[in-house]
């Protein structure tokens, strides 16, 4: 088991609870706020889209050992931020 990975998973977690449920868009950064239509649904979608699925992939990779499971850490996450960037894109922003 790794705990460093482990460690990072439950911060993704957290944060996943805390943009997702708690809507506190104020942790996400780099987007202009005065162009992002709903708030809530950018948290929504950050929180359940993102941060949840890679915290869950998170943990099982640390309590998991397989072949290649960096590759398939770094697949994901790109597959994960590239619908949730796509999304916001079309949807939410001005």
């Amino acid at each position: 088991m790794d705990y460093g990975l482990l460690i990072i998973g439950i911060a993704l977690l957290v944060i996943s609870y805390l943009v997702g449920v708690k809507k506190q868009t104020w942790l996400l950064a780099g987007f202009n706020e005065k162009m992002i239509k709903n708030k809530s649904l950018l948290g929504t979608i950050t929180g359940m889209g993102f941060f949840l699925p890679l915290g869950l992939i998170v943990v099982f990779n640390s309590a998991f050992n397989y072949a290649n499971e960096g590759t398939v850490l770094i697949v994901a996450m790109l597959v994960l931020l590239t619908a949730v960037y796509i999304f916001i894109n079309r949807r939410l922003l001005d």
